[in-house]
């Protein structure tokens, strides 16, 4: 018996799993914005969080889809976005990882994920990783048969305080195999007198990452992921502004 047949999860993911802007852009970037949205179906009574923590940091990145969509049209640049909380399954982590769907995070135990059977675990897989995957799959590699220069560019937000630290870094360029283009990144930002670093907040790596190292380093294609801190992101001309200091770099 398939597992949709056997979870009490069947049936509920009927939204789209994402949404794609731009998709015959010319231009060589594709935008992924995997932590998008905050939305668990109502049934799931948001995993048993409050409603304040259903829609903090841990159930989604703040202010990345408004980036990420001011980017794409900055840039005539196609753009793919979750629409389900990472909380359910997160797209940027690979299913082997311990937090692809987490028990905890940060200083939230995340109740509606605790002890979960697998035939809802692959559920969840069947309905919102595997789709979102393969479209951004599809996406690269129509780009990669016209013989297309792609460039992958993962859009984020960190919090400015984790478990009481302040973070003082306003934006991160996380980066693995794409060295030379992150640092062109870098450079171009700490022009504008921004505090900008190298991995930071967090370091790309293949066991816990999906977007650069497995659809970008993998594939030979220049990868990044940037985290803006996400009070930073917290008006529409903030947004733009980032917005006007990223398009031109990438």
């Amino acid at each position: 018996m398939r597992a949709s047949t056997e979870t009490s999860e069947y049936d509920l993911y009927t939204k789209p799993v994402y949404s794609v802007s731009r998709e015959d852009a010319e231009h060589p970037v594709i935008l992924v914005c995997e932590h998008a949205s905050a939305y668990i179906p109502a049934e799931l009574a948001d995993l048993g969080l409050s409603d304040e923590a259903a829609k903090e940091h841990i159930a989604w990145d703040i202010g990345a889809l408004a980036l990420a969509e001011s980017l794409s049209k900055a840039l005539g640049a196609t753009l793919i976005s979750a629409n389900y909380s990472r909380l359910l399954i997160d797209l940027n982590r690979p299913l082997e990882a311990s937090d692809s769907i987490p028990a905890r995070s940060e200083i939230y135990d995340i109740t509606g994920n605790q002890h979960l059977d697998e035939a809802t675990r692959q559920y969840r897989q069947e309905c919102l990783y595997t789709p979102f995957h393969r479209k951004l799959s599809e996406l690269i590699g129509a780009r990669l048969a016209m013989e297309r220069e792609v460039r992958i560019i993962g859009v984020h937000s960190f919090t400015p305080l984790y478990h009481g630290q302040p973070r003082a870094i306003e934006v991160g360029i996380l980066f693995d195999r794409a060295h030379d283009y992150a640092q062109k990144l870098i450079r171009g930002l700490a022009a504008h007198d921004l505090k900008v670093a190298a991995n930071v907040p967090y370091e790309i790596n293949a066991l816990e990452d999906m977007t650069v190292p497995f659809h970008g380093d993998q594939r030979g294609i220049n990868a990044v992921l940037i985290e803006v801190r996400n009070d930073l992101l917290q008006k529409p001309e903030a947004v733009q502004s980032w917005s006007d200091y990223l398009a031109p770099l990438l």
